[in-house]
């Protein structure tokens, strides 16, 4: 996770990956098949990983919960890897890497990514009665992209010497006013 995290699956080889993990190189044909099949996998487990989070924390929250505690609620995986680094940090790195350009075989995730955003349509609704369903779910994908751009760009680093409280205090007004949007524009 740490090396795709970091370079991509462009990035890395067989060897680096065996070696880092203690394994050897005829193992990663055996189970997986190919370095693709491989990358494949970790990137499907850590999607799975982040999105099972997401949709824990959106879960709890009830009809009354303030966009505040929604955006905290969507922004507290990202906060906790960023406070915690290590192999959550590299997990989200991964996680947006593929944001940014999803593998093939996306399609097998469809099922969690469709329950992720009901989960977050059903507490934003609740939050912004007149704005439709295409526009939050444009801003939910808004909130998610500015997520991944923290777990990749030079700000990620000044957070994580934070604690996970401090970065939520800072994080959640600006997830909050993604989900807000700005006044309705006439078209």
């Amino acid at each position: 996770m740490e090396l795709l995290a970091q370079r991509g699956q462009e990035g890395v080889t067989v060897r680096e990956i065996t070696d880092r993990a203690g394994a050897n190189v005829a193992a990663v044909s055996y189970h997986f098949g190919s370095l693709k099949a491989l990358c494949d996998s970790a990137i499907e487990h850590a999607l799975e990983q982040y999105l099972d989070a997401q949709i824990l924390e959106l879960d709890s929250l009830g009809s009354t919960s303030t966009l505040q505690q929604v955006a905290a609620g969507f922004a507290r995986p990202m906060v906790r890897a960023l406070a915690a680094g290590g192999q959550d940090l590299a997990v989200m790195r991964t996680v947006a890497r593929v944001g940014i350009d999803p593998p093939q075989g996306w399609e097998r995730l469809a099922h969690k990514f469709d329950e992720s955003r009901r989960v977050a349509l059903r507490v934003l609704t609740a939050n912004l009665p007149g704005v439709d369903e295409q526009e939050l779910i444009f801003r939910t994908r808004c909130a998610a992209g500015l997520l991944n751009w923290l777990a990749l760009a030079p700000i990620g680093a000044e957070l994580a010497a934070m604690s996970a409280e401090r970065i939520e205090r800072q994080l959640v007004p600006v997830v909050a006013g993604a989900f807000r949007g700005g006044a309705a524009v006439d078209r």
